[in-house]
């Protein structure tokens, strides 16, 4: 199989370096990726702005006038696209059921959604999500999921959904091991430190953080990441709480070194209720102890291996902070042999290396099919 990816995403690919970044940069290695946005509406007349940002890789954002159909003016750009660059019969990768919308007379020789969140549960989620779902689960070859619990939501909508659990790039994270001076917007905050990164939304537990930090003012929380959806007006503020905005992802583990405890205080709401977290395994990676809100895809298995502390209140919080920073002094063997035995079953790359098998024996067998359909020696006239 040598085929280009086409892959419409709801995510900008550098707000954060999550699951599509890393999956789109492991096709490319050997293939052309065409990476699709989401439209902004500024523009006079509809244009493709095509960034060639890596080796194989183009970004390309949709520019529209504002009022304009947007599924009409991204099917054109997308098709003279396809039509310019000689895109033909490509592996055709959605995060967003909604593109769906305006993709689906393409020819795909292989149809994949890579379901990551449950995007209805989201703020503001358009309210045709569910049944542009339906649709695409009616014309995908495979649907991934993002985790356990997602997979068990999905699973009964189509024959052959898989679940891919969120992985991790160890060797960029375990550089924190090592990494020996701080950033200089950390160097000055006092430990002992407590961390998060990621992006900062309703996903969020805000009211967490306020008591925790007024409960413990020793105890000094960062947070690094973009915040959006959310009133920065109802971000907590405190002299121990430090906001430090969105950091590159091949600056994390500089941050991430200089944490005693790394934290996922996520809110128990519709949006958070089948995430799986990329950050745990990252943390992992980078040897912190970690102190995270009931998950259900944390709880199972992370928390149940006695790798992730889970607390739900301020008070618990504070108390698993302690807790996992004495246990962290004392390093227990089998806590750290749990930790590596996880990060050693798991990568981007084993991740991509499964998917990329499914998609290459639903590709063969489509190739079959075609041929047979084209080979005059096969026409019954």
């Amino acid at each position: 199989m040598h085929v280009d990816v086409l892959c419409l995403s709801h995510l900008r690919w550098g707000f954060v370096h999550q699951r599509p970044n890393h999956l789109m940069l492991r096709w490319a290695r050997d293939r052309r990726v065409f990476y699709v946005e989401e439209p902004i509406f500024d523009a006079i007349t509809p244009r493709l702005d095509v960034q060639v940002i890596a080796s194989n890789l183009h970004v390309a954002v949709p520019h529209l006038p504002p009022g304009a159909d947007a599924n009409e003016e991204q099917r054109a750009l997308v098709d003279a696209l396809m039509t310019r660059e000689r895109v033909a019969y490509p592996l055709l990768w959605l995060y967003t059921p909604l593109a769906f919308a305006w993709a689906r007379h393409l020819r795909a020789g292989v149809t994949v959604y890579d379901c990551m969140d449950e995007l209805s549960n989201f703020r503001g989620a358009d309210a045709s999500i569910a049944s542009r779902e339906r649709e695409l689960f009616a014309a995908a070859d495979l649907v991934f999921t993002g985790g356990q619990s997602l997979y068990e939501a999905k699973r009964e909508q189509h024959p052959r959904v898989y679940p891919f659990p969120s992985s991790v790039d160890a060797a960029n994270f375990r550089r924190a091991r090592s990494h020996a001076s701080d950033p200089a917007d950390q160097a000055s905050i006092p430990h002992p430190r407590v961390g998060y990164f990621g992006v900062v939304d309703e996903r969020m537990d805000l009211d967490l953080l306020r008591d925790l930090a007024a409960l413990r003012p020793d105890v000094h929380l960062v947070l690094i990441g973009p915040v959006a959806k959310i009133d920065l007006a109802s971000v907590p503020r405190a002299p121990n709480l430090h906001w430090l905005g969105p950091k590159r992802y091949e600056d994390l583990p500089s941050y991430l070194a200089g944490w005693d405890v790394a934290m996922m205080p996520f809110a128990r709401n519709d949006a958070t209720r089948m995430i799986s977290p990329t950050k745990t395994l990252e943390y992992l990676a980078a040897a912190k102890p970690i102190v995270s809100t009931s998950i259900r895809d944390v709880v199972r298995p992370y928390g149940e291996a006695g790798v992730v502390r889970i607390a739900d209140d301020a008070r618990a919080f504070a108390a698993a902070i302690d807790a996992a920073r004495d246990e962290a002094m004392r390093g227990e063997p089998a806590t750290i042999a749990t930790r590596e035995a996880l990060l050693a079953s798991t990568s981007w790359d084993a991740t991509f290396a499964e998917m990329r098998a499914l998609v290459e024996d639903v590709w063969s067998r489509r190739s079959r099919q075609r041929e047979r359909v084209e080979d005059p020696r096969c026409s019954t006239t």
